[in-house]
């Protein structure tokens, strides 16, 4: 008998240890990871100066509520800010923070609807569950948080028709992660930016999973041209340290005024101490350039293995974050447990693309074997269809 609600559909595989960019299952068996922990792990595993900086916390205070100055807050917000007017409000969660958006959207506009857009992911608390535009995860929680529309990605004509004086937002992913990897136009952006500007309403980018270096830049958002007035990070924020925050530029302050949110963990010092060190290790030119050519590299690999594997629809993504298309679910599923068997994991993102989240510290050596390892795969699983042809025939 398991003592946990079946809310999750666990694998029979738990995970013991890690170091650097490998983890060990409790059977002794190494895989080189290409999920990060579902794109939190951005520096690896058992990284000595990231264990170092927890540890000194740990010696000192674990926490104190908000009630306090907190200089380790003040400065890992200096830090996100980047040295733009951005203001930060620290939670411990991506849905946390994406409730923390909405509301500062709503309060700061005096406005209700938010626009979102089909097969969006923001989280599973009650607002960000209904800004998120996916049924499925809205089914049997009804009624949702009123006045949320949802519209499709990357079309104009919608928005264009459904943008008027009563928008509090336009909520965003700029690399929609759950719904199948799929990058937001760069002109489409342009125009979602100008038409929050005509109307006031604010824009709100969702860099939960985009954010701290995932896509070659600090944020995502810094590809498109555009200063979002609200932002979203966790996941890779904290290397596996739960850490969230929302920023939003800093004429937004009298909206968030004293009493207006809270969290009683969030921006604790623990956390903060290692995402203060996080941001130092990442927001380094030398770093996201390599980020960057590593993206080049398994990019490259992965479009000469869709050039020979018809499975493969296409390759898509930006940076560290990637999806691979294939021909249908059954394919998907059957390449992501092959490739589990051969020692590496992957992720799943809508309903046919395996999804690659590695640590952003990966070689270029293992880029290489993760590369080997799915051509196997892909080179067995057409040799089984090719069987499995052959006996149909006799």
């Amino acid at each position: 008998m398991s003592y946990l609600f079946p809310n999750y559909q666990r694998k029979e595989l738990e995970l013991v240890k890690g170091d650097k960019n490998t983890l060990t299952d409790r059977s002794g068996k190494s895989y080189l990871d290409f999920t990060s922990g579902i794109g939190v792990m951005n520096l690896g595993y058992n990284d000595s100066e990231l264990n170092q900086a927890l540890a000194d916390q740990a010696n000192l205070l674990w926490h104190t509520p908000n009630l306090y100055e907190n200089q380790l807050q003040e400065q890992t917000a200096m830090k996100l800010a980047n040295k733009k007017e951005y203001l930060s409000y620290f939670c411990n969660s991506g849905a946390e923070a994406n409730e923390a958006a909405i509301k500062l959207a709503r309060k700061a506009t005096g406005r209700t609807k938010i626009i979102s857009f089909t097969n969006s992911f923001h989280g599973r608390t009650y607002g960000a569950m209904s800004a998120t535009g996916q049924a499925s995860i809205h089914a049997g929680f009804e009624p949702l948080v009123p006045d949320f529309v949802y519209l499709p990605y990357n079309e104009l004509e919608p928005l264009l028709a459904e943008v008027d004086q009563k928008t509090a937002a336009v909520i965003l992913e700029l690399i929609q992660g759950e719904g199948g990897v799929i990058p937001a136009d760069n002109q489409w952006i342009q125009d979602v930016q100008s038409l929050c500007h005509k109307y006031g309403a604010l824009l709100i980018i969702d860099e939960i999973q985009t954010g701290i270096g995932r896509t070659g830049t600090l944020y995502a958002y810094e590809n498109y041209q555009i200063k979002p007035d609200i932002f979203t990070l966790a996941k890779g924020l904290g290397n596996g340290i739960p850490v969230g925050a929302m920023l939003g530029k800093s004429s937004l302050a009298q909206a968030f005024g004293p009493g207006s949110h809270g969290s009683t963990f969030g921006g604790n010092k623990l956390g903060m101490r290692v995402a203060a060190k996080v941001i130092d290790r990442i927001n380094q030119p030398e770093f996201l350039h390599e980020v960057q050519m590593k993206s080049e590299q398994l990019f490259l690999g992965l479009e000469q293995l869709a050039e020979k594997n018809a499975v493969i629809q296409t390759v898509r993504g930006k940076g560290l974050m990637i999806g691979i298309e294939f021909s249908d679910q059954a394919v998907r599923n059957q390449v992501m447990e092959q490739l589990e068997a051969e020692g590496l994991l992957t992720l799943k993102a809508g309903q046919t693309v395996l999804r690659l989240l590695p640590p952003l510290t990966i070689t270029h050596e293992e880029i290489a074997q993760g590369l080997k390892m799915l051509e196997k795969v892909l080179s067995n699983l057409a040799t089984q269809t090719s069987l499995t042809e052959l006996a149909e025939l006799k």
